[in-house]
Protein backbone atom coordinates (compact mmCIF):
# COMPACT_ATOMS: atom_id res chain seq x y z
CA UNK A 1 0.00 0.00 0.00
CA UNK A 2 1.23 3.46 -0.81
CA UNK A 3 2.40 5.69 1.95
CA UNK A 4 -0.48 7.80 3.58
CA UNK A 5 -2.99 5.33 1.61
CA UNK A 6 -6.44 4.53 3.55
CA UNK A 7 -6.76 0.98 4.65
CA UNK A 8 -10.23 0.12 3.50
CA UNK A 9 -11.13 -1.18 6.58
CA UNK A 10 -12.96 -4.70 4.85
CA UNK A 11 -9.68 -5.92 4.26
CA UNK A 12 -9.25 -6.85 7.73
CA UNK A 13 -11.70 -9.52 6.92
CA UNK A 14 -9.05 -11.48 5.89
CA UNK A 15 -6.09 -10.47 7.92
CA UNK A 16 -5.44 -13.25 10.99
CA UNK A 17 -3.24 -10.67 12.69
CA UNK A 18 -6.10 -7.91 13.00
CA UNK A 19 -7.00 -7.72 16.57
CA UNK A 20 -11.01 -8.65 15.92
CA UNK A 21 -12.16 -10.14 18.92
CA UNK A 22 -12.57 -8.87 22.45
CA UNK A 23 -11.80 -10.83 25.29
CA UNK A 24 -14.87 -12.52 26.23
CA UNK A 25 -15.77 -13.29 22.40
CA UNK A 26 -12.54 -14.88 22.00
CA UNK A 27 -12.97 -17.04 25.13
CA UNK A 28 -16.48 -17.87 23.74
CA UNK A 29 -15.36 -19.15 19.89
CA UNK A 30 -12.79 -21.13 21.98
CA UNK A 31 -14.58 -22.59 24.48
CA UNK A 32 -12.36 -21.21 27.58
CA UNK A 33 -12.76 -18.39 29.76
CA UNK A 34 -11.40 -14.58 29.96
CA UNK A 35 -9.03 -15.99 32.45
CA UNK A 36 -7.73 -18.63 30.74
CA UNK A 37 -6.45 -15.92 28.46
CA UNK A 38 -5.72 -13.63 30.79
CA UNK A 39 -3.18 -16.90 32.40
CA UNK A 40 -1.70 -17.49 28.37
CA UNK A 41 -0.68 -13.35 28.24
CA UNK A 42 0.95 -13.90 31.35
CA UNK A 43 2.90 -16.79 30.46
CA UNK A 44 3.78 -14.83 27.44
CA UNK A 45 2.24 -17.25 25.05
CA UNK A 46 0.53 -14.50 23.60
CA UNK A 47 0.42 -10.75 23.74
CA UNK A 48 -3.09 -9.41 22.86
CA UNK A 49 -3.31 -5.93 21.56
CA UNK A 50 -4.95 -3.20 23.27
CA UNK A 51 -8.13 -1.12 22.28
CA UNK A 52 -8.06 2.61 22.74
CA UNK A 53 -9.55 1.37 26.00
CA UNK A 54 -7.03 -0.17 27.30
CA UNK A 55 -9.10 -3.71 26.64
CA UNK A 56 -7.60 -7.11 25.16
CA UNK A 57 -8.03 -7.61 21.54
CA UNK A 58 -7.56 -11.04 20.11
CA UNK A 59 -6.31 -11.89 16.46
CA UNK A 60 -7.59 -15.28 14.36
CA UNK A 61 -3.94 -16.36 14.86
CA UNK A 62 -3.77 -15.84 18.45
CA UNK A 63 -7.16 -17.77 18.97
CA UNK A 64 -5.34 -20.45 16.86
CA UNK A 65 -2.49 -20.64 19.51
CA UNK A 66 -5.36 -20.38 22.44
CA UNK A 67 -7.49 -23.08 21.21
CA UNK A 68 -4.19 -25.26 20.87
CA UNK A 69 -3.39 -24.32 24.37
CA UNK A 70 -6.79 -25.19 25.92
CA UNK A 71 -6.47 -28.40 23.57
CA UNK A 72 -3.17 -29.73 25.56
CA UNK A 73 -4.12 -28.03 29.36
CA UNK A 74 -7.11 -29.93 29.00
CA UNK A 75 -5.15 -33.09 28.31
CA UNK A 76 -4.15 -32.90 31.77
CA UNK A 77 -0.62 -30.90 30.67
CA UNK A 78 -0.05 -27.65 33.04
CA UNK A 79 -0.32 -24.85 31.18
CA UNK A 80 3.34 -23.61 31.26
CA UNK A 81 4.28 -27.14 29.71
CA UNK A 82 1.36 -26.56 27.47
CA UNK A 83 3.13 -22.93 26.55
CA UNK A 84 6.64 -24.32 26.25
CA UNK A 85 4.87 -27.36 23.74
CA UNK A 86 3.60 -24.92 21.44
CA UNK A 87 6.46 -22.37 21.19
CA UNK A 88 8.98 -25.33 20.00
CA UNK A 89 6.08 -26.72 17.63
CA UNK A 90 5.93 -23.29 16.24
CA UNK A 91 10.02 -22.82 15.27
CA UNK A 92 9.63 -26.46 14.46
CA UNK A 93 6.98 -25.65 11.71
CA UNK A 94 9.13 -22.40 10.93
CA UNK A 95 12.13 -24.54 10.66
CA UNK A 96 10.61 -26.89 8.38
CA UNK A 97 9.49 -24.15 6.46
CA UNK A 98 13.20 -22.54 6.16
CA UNK A 99 14.44 -25.75 5.12
CA UNK A 100 12.34 -26.26 1.83
CA UNK A 101 12.21 -22.72 1.10
CA UNK A 102 16.45 -23.22 0.95
CA UNK A 103 15.96 -26.84 -1.12
CA UNK A 104 14.01 -24.73 -3.72
CA UNK A 105 16.23 -22.25 -4.04
CA UNK A 106 19.35 -24.81 -4.15
CA UNK A 107 20.25 -26.52 -7.62
CA UNK A 108 18.70 -30.23 -7.82
CA UNK A 109 16.28 -28.82 -4.74
CA UNK A 110 19.01 -30.42 -2.37
CA UNK A 111 18.69 -34.16 -3.14
CA UNK A 112 22.07 -33.97 -4.77
CA UNK A 113 23.51 -33.76 -1.70
CA UNK A 114 21.48 -36.32 0.47
CA UNK A 115 21.49 -38.84 -2.87
CA UNK A 116 25.60 -38.49 -2.36
CA UNK A 117 25.22 -40.01 0.92
CA UNK A 118 26.28 -36.83 2.85
CA UNK A 119 23.34 -36.67 5.22
CA UNK A 120 23.39 -33.24 4.98
CA UNK A 121 20.76 -30.83 4.30
CA UNK A 122 20.11 -27.40 3.07
CA UNK A 123 18.87 -25.41 5.95
CA UNK A 124 19.10 -25.10 9.94
CA UNK A 125 16.98 -24.88 12.69
CA UNK A 126 15.47 -21.63 13.43
CA UNK A 127 17.62 -20.68 16.22
CA UNK A 128 15.03 -18.92 18.13
CA UNK A 129 11.27 -18.30 18.50
CA UNK A 130 9.37 -17.99 15.57
CA UNK A 131 7.77 -15.04 14.57
CA UNK A 132 4.04 -16.36 13.26
CA UNK A 133 2.19 -13.20 13.36
CA UNK A 134 1.89 -10.56 15.96
CA UNK A 135 2.01 -11.60 19.75
CA UNK A 136 1.80 -15.29 18.90
CA UNK A 137 3.66 -18.07 20.14
CA UNK A 138 7.41 -17.00 20.85
CA UNK A 139 6.63 -13.82 20.68
CA UNK A 140 8.17 -11.51 23.90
Amino acid sequence: MAPGARRNPADNLDDDDYPAYTMGRAAELIGTTPAFLRALGEARLITPLRSEGGHRRYSRYQLRIAARARELVDQGTPIEAACRIIILEDQLEEAQRLNEELRRREPGGGADRLAAGTGEDAGGGAGGAAGGGSGGAGSG
